[in-house]
């Protein structure tokens, strides 16, 4: 009997630190503000240049630029260590904006699912404001539950979307992480990205890593079978959660950005 309680209040006290600590457990911010060499070095600005930073940008030197892609990152790091889309997207003449959460590089703010979508639809407006339409949206991880909670806001006019390496629930993919524990009634961040996007109408990219250790590809799939909108997959052989980035081609970036274009308004 000694044996089982001990085991109950050991179980309870892993379910205590779970609810309270999980935050910890989701978000690992770089909290230092990026320096500016380091920017300059990477061919990027902090925007908005007055009234508070949200991210990083990157103009290409051109009058035909072909829109303004947001990308929204994972939930490591800051966003100016996402120089790689720039120079995805760099050639196809797209404007780039690496937003950065609250929290995050040293912006104020502590991260939850609330906070980070909240800003995030601020600076999604405020981006329509300065650089008009067209706009898309990348996610990628963490990320995909911010874009898609963004996407679910109908009056902002989003031409497309991409989900990087998604999920369908937070919940979901908590609870088979630790299937020992009661997930879905711990977890305060859920990030339903199914639901988000029930009444999204625009195109939808999906990427998934075929060797995705830390969200297994079955999440992603199922995320974009519930999918209503046009939608397309791609699965990037030989990667991994952290690596997909290395291994997609220029043409693929060029086959999702055409694909999003196509639903316009």
């Amino acid at each position: 009997m000694k044996y089982i309680l001990y085991l109950i209040f050991s179980y309870l006290v892993i379910a205590v630190f779970a609810f309270f600590w999980q935050r910890r457990l989701i978000y690992y911010p770089d909290k230092q503000k990026p320096q500016k060499t380091r920017l300059d070095d990477a061919g990027l600005a902090l925007w908005p240049a007055q009234n508070g930073y949200r991210g990083c940008i990157y103009s290409p030197q051109t009058k035909k630029i072909q829109g303004t892609v947001i990308i929204f990152h994972g939930n490591a790091g800051a966003a100016w260590h996402r120089s790689f889309y720039t120079s995805a997207l760099m050639p196809l003449n797209y404007r780039v904006i690496l937003a950065e959460y609250p929290g995050y590089g040293g912006r104020p703010g502590r991260p939850s699912e609330e906070a980070l979508i909240r800003d995030a639809v601020q600076t999604v407006r405020l981006a329509l404001e300065q650089y008009h339409e067209p706009l898309f949206l990348f996610g990628e991880s963490l990320g995909c539950g911010v874009a898609a909670g963004i996407a679910a806001d109908s009056s902002l006019p989003i031409a497309g979307l991409a989900l990087l390496t998604p999920w369908d629930t937070l919940t979901d993919l908590a609870q088979r992480i630790y299937p020992f524990l009661p997930a879905r009634i711990l977890l305060r961040d859920q990030y339903d990205n199914i639901t988000y996007l029930k009444q999204f109408t625009a195109p939808i990219a999906v990427v998934l890593a075929d060797g995705d250790e830390i969200i297994p590809t079955c999440h992603g799939m199922r995320l974009f079978e519930s999918l209503r909108s046009r939608r397309r997959l791609w699965v990037i052989r030989n990667a991994e959660h952290n690596t997909w980035f290395q291994q997609i081609t220029a043409a693929q970036w060029r086959e999702i950005m055409d694909f999003l274009n196509s639903g316009k308004r």
